[in-house]
């Protein structure tokens, strides 16, 4: 089959898009706002985008309390979400009003970072700590303004429980992340397998 996104007229029950880009891992993003109120919300769209400097981003698809709270401070944290924390993971996505404490509302521990005035989820294996270099609102093929959102980051400080530190590695089988794929499906982590880059010959 084949459709054109201009009227994504796919005649599927519902839209593949975000099952085609999968997995996707989630950004469970900490933010402060300038009143002090603390917000705590997933985002599958997150990757890491840089490595000199370590960078990272999310995107808001409208203008969610995340994205009024970074523009606002300019920090952010990112916590690693494991198996064990998925439904609390979850319940922090509920749609409540400006101010309300999903770290409370999740029944998890607002651990205040170590470099930027934003919390992280105290439970999580790892955590980032990051600061915004750049708040994008993204452009369709003709100029024109979207209402998707991409804040970048970079990592200024970075959480590890020693317990998923095996022989001087973050060891992702201990960590156990959970991936969010289409709809509302998500997915654990299969074998790990190390996989070497060919030798290029010249």
């Amino acid at each position: 089959m084949f459709w054109d996104t201009a009227t994504n007229a796919h005649g599927m029950a519902h839209d593949p898009f975000k099952a085609i880009v999968a997995p996707r891992p989630i950004g469970w993003i900490g933010t402060k706002g300038r009143d002090g109120s603390r917000n705590l919300s997933p985002y599958s769209f997150f990757n890491a985008v840089g490595d000199r400097p370590k960078m990272v981003m999310f995107s808001s698809s409208g203008r969610k309390d995340s994205l009024r709270n970074v523009e606002e401070t300019g920090v952010f944290t990112a916590s690693f979400v494991s198996r064990a924390l998925i439904d609390r993971m979850n319940a922090s996505s509920a749609a409540v009003p400006y101010g309300t404490d999903e770290f409370d509302l999740a029944g998890l521990a607002a651990t205040p970072a170590k470099l930027v005035d934003a919390p992280y989820v105290g439970e999580a294996v790892a955590a980032l700590e990051c600061r915004v270099t750049k708040v994008l609102t993204l452009p369709d093929m003709h100029g024109n303004e979207t209402d998707s959102h991409a804040v970048f980051g970079q990592v200024v400080g970075i959480h590890i429980d020693e317990a998923v530190i095996r022989d001087g590695r973050f060891d992702l089988a201990a960590a156990d992340p959970i991936m969010r794929l289409g709809y509302m499906d998500y997915a654990g982590m299969g074998p790990v397998f190390e996989l070497r880059r060919p030798n290029q010959q010249t």
